[in-house]
């Protein structure tokens, strides 16, 4: 059971970041300026329902193994302008991954291969996030 336990705990870890991109997007697509304001405010915008539904698939896997999902949002970093909002969600998009890949091997410890195969997805999702932001930073100015 600590290792069903275990894999609660770190879903809940990743349920409580999924919150926190969804804030953190919502706040940077306010904050955004400058000539490419409208885009950047559309980029993060976009990035919010991706986030929700991460964040829907979460909950039910926690409580599907018998757990209370989390309702706490960790801190969202407020940033000093455009470059650094994308710095910043490009950061939660690579810790976000490297978290994932930690629950995989978790899910797949106890059995759990249909959450492991859903993880693989929300990998697949997140990478293009990251790609995305990497791209959007390459000729940054």
């Amino acid at each position: 059971m600590s290792d069903v336990q275990e894999l609660i705990d770190g879903l809940n870890e990743d349920l409580a970041a999924e919150y926190q991109a969804v804030v953190m997007y919502r706040t940077y697509a306010s904050l955004v300026t400058g000539p490419y304001r409208q885009e950047l405010r559309g980029f993060f915008e976009q990035e919010i329902p991706d986030e929700l539904g991460h964040a829907a698939l979460l909950a039910d896997k926690v409580v599907a193994l018998g757990g209370v999902p989390a309702v706490s949002v960790p801190p969202v970093p407020i940033a000093k302008d455009n470059r650094e909002m994308l710095e910043n969600a490009l950061q939660a998009e690579m810790d976000t991954i490297e978290r994932y890949t930690r629950r995989i091997q978790q899910a797949e410890a106890v059995g759990e291969l249909s959450i492991k195969i859903q993880l693989e997805d929300l990998i697949v999702d997140e990478s293009d996030h990251r790609d995305t932001i990497r791209r959007m930073l390459m000729d940054w100015r």
